[in-house]
């Protein structure tokens, strides 16, 4: 059985009552949100070390860049160490 998510309609009728977006775009925007903080931290952890790599950085300054942000996220996990970000990463 599928999970069916709450749709969230009186924030979206919120967006569109409050700002020029319209219904469509305030559903993509809220969507969007729901996604950014449905993120786990080992997706945030690839997803960032990828950016990273693709901006021609290396691991030393990514896992460090990554390491200060993790504490800023919405709902920050507990430390990591550089290693396991790695191990995040590479397994």
């Amino acid at each position: 059985m599928l999970e069916r998510r709450p749709s969230h309609e009186d924030l979206i009728d919120h967006l569109v009552r409050s700002t020029p977006l319209h219904r469509g775009e305030a559903t993509r925007v809220v969507l969007d949100v729901l996604a950014y903080f449905d993120e786990s931290t080992e997706g945030f952890v690839r997803r960032r070390h990828r950016e990273l790599q693709s901006q021609g950085l290396r691991n030393e300054a990514i896992f460090e860049r990554i390491a200060h942000e993790l504490p800023h996220r919405a709902v920050s996990p507990p430390p990591l160490s550089l290693r396991q970000l790695r191990r995040l990463v590479y397994g």
